[in-house]
């Protein structure tokens, strides 16, 4: 069995910032991270072991500096806690920082904010939580929330979940568009880079081997979409956090098995897993 390694695989610049960030704040200060601060349980693990505590909520967060996740959080949410006496360090990631500028000049347009995503993520909690009204949508169901909110008079601004695949958000503005002819819906792509080049390459592995891995966190929703682009594509896809979740019956009858991962992956669990397979 050969292992064939995407091209784009390595963990991302915003999700690797952040960590930085996060492990030159515990060695100055006692820190609290609101949140995971990436999709990755060994990244979570590391913070931990530096000394650093988590909270999933404002109100169990016990040390003054507060470290806020790559993910992006709301102005409201920051000024809470200034408010509050935290002091706020922010590892938002810079293409998120843009898909919020995006979504807020949209509103300042006039339109009615849009976001094509999954309404529980964290991303889109922070992208929607300075908003008085909007509508998370995330399958062709979720269309009809847009119902009491269509008129020709004012027009849908829409953005998407930066690891959301491109082909399905379009597919999902072209559905906006049919459903609603009346109303003018702009869309601003706002799926990052590393996203986009991670899907091409999971493709690129789709059409040449026989299983496809995908290294990343339970949580992580691009690592979760690479492994249904895969499926979608005809390529049976598995996804693990580590080596240890590797099942040598995926692999029974494969040749080629492709490996990839997600932006919050560290290189070096990418690579056991490699060494891992090499050895099956």
């Amino acid at each position: 069995m050969k292992v064939r390694v995407a091209n784009h695989y390595g963990m991302c610049f915003g999700v690797r910032d952040a960590i930085e960030m996060a492990m030159d704040l515990s060695n100055r200060v006692p820190l609290t991270i609101l949140g995971d601060l990436v999709h990755n349980p060994d990244v979570v693990a590391r913070m931990e072991a530096a000394g650093a505590s988590r909270a999933q909520a404002p109100g169990q967060i016990e040390t003054r500096s507060v470290l806020l996740t790559a993910h992006g959080t709301s102005d409201r949410l920051k000024n809470e806690l200034r408010s509050n006496g935290y002091e706020i360090h922010d590892a938002t990631c810079p293409l998120v920082e843009r898909a919020h500028r995006a979504l807020l000049k949209l509103v300042e347009e006039g339109c009615f904010p849009v976001v094509i995503g999954r309404e529980d993520h964290i991303e889109v909690r922070g992208l929607t939580g300075d908003l008085d009204e909007h509508v998370v949508v995330g399958s062709i169901e979720d269309l009809e929330m847009l119902a009491p909110h269509a008129s020709p008079e004012r027009p849908f601004g829409v953005i998407v979940q930066t690891t959301w695949p491109l082909e399905k958000a379009q597919s999902m503005v072209e559905a906006i568009r049919a459903r609603f002819p009346e109303v003018e819906a702009r869309f601003v792509d706002t799926v990052c880079q590393p996203t986009k080049e991670r899907q091409q390459a999971l493709r690129d592995l789709a059409e040449r081997c026989d299983v496809v891995i995908v290294v990343g966190g339970p949580d992580s929703n691009n690592s979760r979409k690479l492994v249904e682009l895969s499926e979608r594509l005809g390529t049976p896809a598995h996804r693990v956090s580590n080596a240890s979740e590797l099942n040598s019956e995926w692999f029974t009858s494969a040749e080629l098995v492709g490996l990839t991962a997600g932006t919050s992956t560290p290189e070096d669990v990418i690579e056991q897993v490699r060494i891992a397979l090499e050895q099956m």
